[in-house]
């Protein structure tokens, strides 16, 4: 949606093609019994990626949706009873909570955080906002990303505190990853949260799919609901158009260009390109419609141990994520964490992660860290067929509306450096 929103606007003749009924993928609600759930992302971090999207579109977000400031992000419970809480946006907010949890954690903490402010303009000036080539990185890239580093090292060697490991590494559990395969250089997500915070929209953020709809309305995209890509079309090795399955049965579309927002697996044309690399796998998902619930005192609650949940509330809504091994019902493993709402459960509804892939066309997380080398074979935003381009989350280093807003504004770039204009598919 962001990519064709983008290129509309720049002059394209745009089509955007949906398997589902509905637009938004992950970002669709859940509503049953009068609840209704977030299905994907509550918050996000970097707002000028969503304000940037609107800007270079249209009218600015400012005038179409609210995006606050959430105070506190998360807090973090451990098995021995303690705990902290992580505010956005402010670095001496940090210092004084991991302060509290021991003594010197403070300082330790934020100058964690603070070590990853260059890894942050070094990737963000080369190669988060400008199209780049794996055979033309600048040398600063280039050896962040070839470092042998891992996050589980960055954080042993920082941190003697387990609880402080625990944070540290959250972010990527949490996404399905093992710090062991992630590169240390992706914890500069941990800088961006202190930095600018994290935003939500009142009422969920669902609803800046709606907002982004009529925006494509406004830009003239043709939407077709229901149809799914099934292949990139190509003659003489370069695209011409999309294979598609309708309504109306099997057909073609002709494209000068093609985006692909779909995991490269699914797509005869690109599937070899991804033969070294996995879908990062969604969690367990329990909404629950709760009576008279308990206010929670941050927008999420992480209660660490095994399993890893992940508590997020809307008033009476709640929806719990879990990584790990779930041996008993999840109310009853929030009970042993002190969160009992066993008897104020009106509403359910238990998703697990193939039943989630399924729901959404693949996983909104991405590619699994297997290594560095894993940044190696990701595509996006240019890809080896000449004409197909790949944004979303399998394009990106990273889950979530800010990374995958970037992979739109770097495949825009991308195609307005190859062409002044034309027909597009996305």
């Amino acid at each position: 949606m962001a990519s064709a929103a983008r290129l509309a606007k720049l002059g394209h003749d745009v089509t955007l093609l949906e398997a589902a009924d509905h637009l938004g993928g992950a970002l669709e609600p859940i509503s049953q019994d009068g609840f209704t759930w977030d299905g994907g992302p509550t918050m996000t971090l970097l707002p000028a990626v969503t304000r940037d999207l609107f800007r270079k579109s249209g009218r600015p977000l400012e005038r179409e949706l609210d995006l606050e400031p959430v105070e506190v992000i998360r807090e973090h419970r451990f098995e021995d009873r303690t705990r902290v809480q992580m505010s956005g946006g402010s670095r001496a907010a940090q210092l004084e909570a991991f302060d509290a949890l021991g003594k010197g954690l403070g300082r330790q903490w934020v100058d964690f955080v603070a070590s990853y402010a260059e890894d942050w303009e070094v990737l963000r000036q080369h190669y988060f906002e400008v199209p780049w080539s794996p055979t033309a990185l600048p040398r600063e890239v280039a050896a962040l990303l070839e470092s042998r580093e891992t996050m589980a090292k960055r954080i042993r060697r920082t941190f003697k505190d387990r609880r402080m490991r625990l944070v540290a590494g959250f972010p990527f559990e949490a996404e399905g990853h093992n710090p062991r395969d992630v590169p240390a250089w992706a914890g500069l997500v941990h800088y961006l949260e202190q930095r600018f915070g994290a935003w939500t929209v009142p009422g969920g953020m669902h609803q800046v799919t709606g907002v982004l709809e009529q925006r494509l309305a406004t830009r003239k995209v043709a939407v077709l609901k229901g149809t799914a890509a099934t292949d990139v079309v190509l003659r003489g090795g370069r695209v011409v158009g999309v294979a598609i399955s309708g309504p109306d049965g099997e057909a073609e579309i002709e494209s000068e260009m093609v985006v692909s927002a779909i995991d490269p697996r699914r797509l005869p044309a690109t599937e070899r390109y991804a033969d070294r690399t996995l879908p990062a796998m969604p969690p367990q998902v329990f909404h629950l419609g709760l009576k008279d619930a308990p206010e929670l005192p941050a927008a999420e609650v992480v209660l660490h141990g095994d399993p890893l949940l992940v508590v997020r509330a809307s008033g009476n809504a709640w929806t719990v994520h879990v990584r790990g091994r779930l041996l008993e019902d999840v109310t009853v493993a929030l009970a042993r964490h002190r969160l009992d709402v066993r008897d104020q459960v009106v509403s359910r509804v238990d998703l697990g992660p193939r039943e989630l892939v399924g729901r959404w066309g693949g996983s909104p997380y991405g590619l699994l860290w297997m290594g560095r080398n894993t940044v190696r074979h990701r595509l996006g935003p240019t890809t080896p067929i000449p004409g197909l381009y790949a944004a979303g989350a399998h394009a990106t280093p990273g889950a979530g509306l800010p990374f995958v807003g970037l992979s739109a504004a770097l495949v825009a770039q991308a195609i307005t450096t190859d062409t002044g204009g034309g027909d597009l598919r996305a």
